[in-house]
């Protein structure tokens, strides 16, 4: 078990975490033809929209109550109202999603009974889904925050009944946000294979993959999962959750239902994949493809290649906590060791993780234990480079959010060939980071031709001899 060490500071210096409130509106970015509006400040939700652009480079739909300083102390509900029904109003519009923030859950906001009271006073909308979520900017991270938006759409969509089966070739795929749209499209092709069918809940492979759309402008969502995704659960032969914070996800389902699920904390690594094609192999009846084997073999390689610039390095990492999850069976196998870990919020399953310490903090606490170990390599978002560049230390950029790099919804680092590539990527870090070969050896007793000449700094050979008395 992890021993987590608690905060120890009255304030938080470089956070480590996006809110619960961004996690939330990234859950309805996987939803078809849906806005989320959040219940807060302007300020709130241009954060979100920024940190949503920034990293995906993408148009993103997010809306806001755009409370002020009366609103904020006399109640919003009429701001609600009134954002609810222009939203409900477009044409196009399935889903529109009414997301708290910290401002209106200080308040006290009912965000629930509003919704309740809205769907009398305007039965025109009663076509449209209109789902609440509580998502506190106080507490819990940008994970949690999806994890309660993908619960209350099992609630309001799912009903409770026992588990058909009907489709058995179809397989529920529950996974955290700590996986990339890349990530979610290679888990796809790996199900299919096995000729089944992958229903992602939510879908963010089609909606954030970064493609052209066909309409010039959308003010809602393209693409994701649909109303009707949820509504059938209960029709496949299983789900696979991916993160330990869709577990909560996983019960909902197994409480409405009953349906079977197998859970995964990590994709990462030889053991992680394994697992999922046996558990593949074994639903579908077919034997694992001959191409897996060959990507298995690569990874094997390419353990052997890397193991003399990463075996016994020392790593620093941030990041929440299914992300860090994810990476340990990765490090498990090639010997490297997490010295300084920070998540900025804790779990129980963090708890249970194999990591030897990990801290709750922020990014000052990353740097001081990272200097207190002397980590030789980073991993971790934009906000961790930024640390690594003051340490002169190599980074892998990896997580929410990657604003100085392009394609990083694209980056696929699950499975046996995502292995690969991060190994190859941590190992090119630290061959480039180290001075390698040795100075050549010059006699004291050479000649004075032999002896290599001091250039100036116009690169020219400087004068050495000394004059004679």
């Amino acid at each position: 078990m992890a021993k987590l060490i608690k905060r120890n500071k009255a304030l938080t210096v470089e956070p480590a975490k996006a809110s619960q409130p961004v996690g939330a509106a990234l859950a309805f970015m996987g939803i078809r033809d849906a806005i989320p509006m959040l219940h807060g400040s302007q300020g709130c939700t241009a954060f979100a929209k920024v940190f949503f652009v920034r990293h995906f480079r993408e148009p993103i739909p997010l809306q806001t109550t755009a409370m002020d300083q009366v609103s904020t102390v006399m109640g919003g509900d009429e701001s609600i109202t009134e954002g609810l029904d222009v939203l409900s109003g477009g044409a196009k519009t399935r889903v529109v999603g009414l997301i708290s923030t910290g401002l209106t859950e200080c308040q006290g906001a009912d965000i629930h009974r509003v919704v309740r009271q809205f769907r009398d006073s305007h039965p025109q909308h009663a076509n449209k889904e209109v789902i609440a979520v509580n998502a506190a900017d106080f507490k819990g991270c940008l994970e949690s925050g999806y994890a309660h938006a993908v619960g209350s759409f099992i609630k309001a969509w799912l009903p409770e009944r026992p588990a058909t089966k009907g489709d058995a070739k179809r397989i529920n795929l529950l996974v955290g946000p700590h996986l990339t749209p890349g990530d979610l499209e290679r888990l796809l092709d790996t199900v299919e294979r096995f000729g089944l069918k992958a229903v992602l809940l939510p879908d963010l492979s089609r909606s954030l993959d970064g493609h052209l759309a066909p309409d010039d402008f959308s003010p809602i969502t393209t693409g994701g999962a649909t109303v009707e995704d949820f509504q059938t659960i209960g029709d496949a032969c299983a789900t696979l959750v991916v993160g330990d914070i869709m577990n909560i996800c996983a019960d909902l389902i197994q409480e409405r239902c009953g349906l079977a699920d197998y859970r995964f904390s990590s994709l990462m690594g030889i053991e992680a994949w394994d697992r999922l094609l046996m558990v593949l192999m074994n639903l579908s009846g077919q034997p694992v493809p001959e191409r897996f084997g060959h990507q298995r073999r690569q990874l094997q390689d390419a353990m052997l290649d890397t193991h003399f610039f990463l075996n016994q390095r020392k790593l620093a990492l941030a990041g929440d906590p299914d992300f860090l999850s994810n990476w340990l069976p990765l490090f498990q196998e090639n010997g490297l060791q997490p010295v300084a870990v920070v998540s900025p919020v804790g779990t129980d399953y963090l708890q249970k993780s194999l990591y030897e310490t990990i801290k709750i903090g922020d990014l000052e606490d990353l740097q001081d234990l990272a200097r207190e170990a002397d980590a030789e390599l980073f991993i971790g978002n934009s906000h961790v480079a930024a640390l690594a560049q003051r340490l002169g230390r190599p980074i892998l950029r990896a997580g929410y959010p990657l604003y100085d790099q392009i394609g990083s919804q694209s980056r696929c680092w699950i499975g046996y060939t995502g292995s690969r590539q991060a190994l190859f990527d941590l190992a090119n870090r630290m061959m480039h980071q180290e001075a390698h070969g040795l100075k050549p050896y010059i006699s004291r007793y050479a000649p004075a031709n032999d002896q290599p000449q001091e250039k100036d700094h116009h690169g020219c050979a400087a004068d050495t001899s000394v004059a004679g008395g």
